[in-house]
């Protein structure tokens, strides 16, 4: 009974995306879909990364080969497989949500009915099927509705994710002269949140920069300030460094504890750098926080007065107070005694200099 079934889906799958125009696999039209061997319809996958979750759909190509599809090879009305043999899989690392609909992370049967003015995307939690035909609408894990529009000619059926942005992706089908979008999108904040705990439990959790990259990535992404301090305290527990004392002191600033957070910053200050003192002051800078990023500026000249990161915050000073011949003086000097790759860019602040631009302006 089982190999009848099989030999009856063999049979029809053939048959079902074949044209006498179409290139088959064997000259009777068919196609194995038992060995390995060369498919008519080709396999292809493809991944999109959106924010830290992967989108990844397996798919077989057929071509038109000169067929109607929309209506005749590919009926209105009825559940298809949204490509050639196998069912169409797609898969996603995280939980998403389809056209606004929640949908938890694993790997579905992708279905679709097609209509001549709306679809329907089905997403089954049967990912393992031939074709459609075993297709249970009891095993829907979602259904989400969508819009054909007119594209541009496919010969082969394709997949691509548009309109990418920081949290969303337009999946849309193209074949023919159709495509069909439908919208799959990602809580990026929460998700890397709820990553974390399992992401420090392995070799990162040994280190210093793990836990402090976690700390800064809650508190720039307005997440949880407690739980940012507390892995901000189990990065200075492994090493206490400049790097993790000032995240802490944001941390704190931004949790309103203003005196916890002088004492952090105070701390990291005395141990930090000429390098480290410059970025700091940089972030100050970008933060628009210029006043205080003076304030470190002169530490580090009284620590290193001929650094070469030194001179070049002497000229920014100059050019604060509108003295662009002495910010131009600091900044050639700067330029003179930086890195070779740093060079370039030094020269360029030399000539914005020279032209009176104001180069603390974000």
């Amino acid at each position: 009974m089982k190999r009848a079934f099989l030999l009856a889906a063999f049979i029809v799958s053939s048959l079902f995306l074949r044209s006498p125009s179409s290139q088959a696999q064997f000259q009777n039209g068919g196609q194995s879909s038992l060995l390995r061997v060369p498919l008519t319809s080709q396999r292809a996958e493809i991944t999109q990364r959106i924010g830290v979750t992967d989108v990844t759909i397996i798919y077989h190509r057929p071509l038109v080969g000169g067929r109607v599809i929309w209506g005749k090879t590919v009926p209105y009305g009825e559940v298809w497989r949204a490509g050639a043999n196998e069912n169409t899989t797609i898969a996603f690392t995280d939980p998403v949500t389809i056209a606004g609909k929640p949908l938890p992370k694993g790997i579905y049967g992708l279905h679709m009915i097609p209509g001549e003015k709306e679809w329907t995307i089905i997403f089954s939690k049967a990912y393992t099927s031939w074709g459609s035909f075993t297709y249970d609408p009891s095993e829907d894990a979602l259904r989400v509705a969508a819009k054909p529009q007119a594209s541009d000619f496919h010969e082969a059926l394709a997949y691509d994710f548009d309109s990418l942005k920081p949290d969303s992706a337009m999946i849309t089908l193209r074949w023919d002269k159709l495509a069909v979008p439908f919208e799959v999108a990602i809580d990026v904040e929460k998700t890397v949140a709820e990553s974390l705990p399992a992401q420090l439990r392995g070799w990162p959790a040994f280190t210093w920069d793990a836990w402090d990259d976690a700390a800064t990535y809650l508190l720039e992404n307005k997440g949880n300030l407690q739980d940012a301090l507390k892995y901000e305290e189990r990065s200075i527990q492994t090493e206490e460094r400049f790097d993790n004392l000032i995240t802490k002191s944001r941390i704190l600033d931004a949790l309103g504890k203003k005196d916890e957070a002088t004492s952090a910053r105070n701390t990291a200050i005395e141990q930090g750098n000429v390098a480290q003192l410059h970025g700091y002051a940089r972030l100050l800078l970008a933060q628009g926080k210029q006043e205080e990023a003076f304030a470190v500026y002169r530490m580090n000249v009284k620590k290193s007065p001929d650094n070469w990161l030194v001179h070049s915050e002497l000229a920014r000073m100059d050019c604060a107070k509108g003295d662009f011949d002495g910010a131009v003086k600091e900044m050639k000097l700067s330029a003179g005694g930086a890195p070779e790759d740093s060079k370039p860019f030094m020269e360029k602040l030399v000539k914005r200099l020279e032209a009176k631009e104001d180069i603390n302006k974000p």
